[in-house]
């Protein structure tokens, strides 16, 4: 059976200041999205960059939020049973799929477990970005091959 993974960065889990400051903390921490040396970007980012932008892009959240979350993860899911539509239609042999963020939840370690638990013998791993960069398309090299390697080593 087939696999795939579509991957897009995340979004809070509300759009409450509490909830954008713990995705913005896990995004913005992560060195390939801010290549400035942590000693110098993490106390800016804790003391004064969280504190002060959680709050007014929670109100902005709020302006865009929808009945089943944040516009990326609605537009995710729908994405996501389109093109189980599609494949299973294609594919006789049959296909799971699975979306997941970098930064927020779904996260991509356990889609990639509900995927092998799906009976996924191979998994297509689809990043959902309109351009190929170190700051999109490497965070997920990074989280897949890291936990691929893991998987073999164990």
């Amino acid at each position: 059976m087939l696999g795939v993974l579509t991957v897009n960065t995340g979004t809070p889990a509300a759009p409450r200041a509490r909830a954008v400051s713990q995705f913005l903390r896990r995004f913005l921490a992560d060195r390939r999205v801010v290549e400035l040396p942590p000693l110098l970007w993490l106390p800016l980012l804790r003391g004064v960059i969280l504190p002060l932008r959680s709050p007014r892009s929670a109100r902005n959240y709020r302006r865009i939020w929808m009945d089943g979350g944040s516009p990326l993860a609605v537009y995710s899911q729908r994405l996501r049973g389109a093109l189980e539509l599609e494949l299973e239609a294609q594919l006789p042999g049959g296909v799971a799929l699975e979306s997941a963020f970098l930064y927020s939840e779904p996260q991509v370690a356990a889609a990639l477990q509900r995927l092998r638990a799906a009976g996924a013998r191979h998994i297509v791993v689809l990043p959902l970005f309109p351009q190929a960069s170190g700051t999109t398309t490497g965070p997920v090299y990074d989280q897949v091959g890291g936990l691929e390697r893991l998987a073999r080593a164990a």
